[in-house]
């Protein structure tokens, strides 16, 4: 009964994510997430694309967009300076459509 209910509200997140709107603050205990960009795709959780306006910002799937003020952010991220201190590690591409999970489990960190 439990799975049934963790599946249950694991698809009702999903379909019903709001755009990820990110803003970076100065000090860790600030943030909702903590994450750690790698040097190679294959090293990351999420490939992540930054658009370039709030319109363009998707669905969880690792398109973001960089507010200028936290309280317009969905979620406020730290950038770590070592692996072993990200919740998530992200990998910057260049095109749009290279954005997104590599390891799903770490989805529950933006929701």
């Amino acid at each position: 009964m439990k799975k049934l209910f963790f599946i249950l509200l694991s698809t009702f997140c999903v379909l019903h994510v709001k755009a990820q709107k990110v803003f970076s603050v100065q000090y860790s205990n600030q943030a909702d997430v903590k994450v750690y960009v790698v040097k190679y795709e294959n090293q990351a959780d999420l490939k992540v694309y930054k658009v370039k306006y709030e319109n363009q910002a998707d669905e969880n799937n690792g398109k973001w967009f960089f507010t200028k003020y936290s309280n317009q952010a969905k979620k406020k991220i730290y950038f770590v300076e070592y692996e072993n201190q990200a919740d998530v590690k992200i990998f910057f591409v260049e095109y749009e459509n290279q954005a997104g999970w590599r390891n799903r489990d770490k989805m529950q960190w933006f929701y």
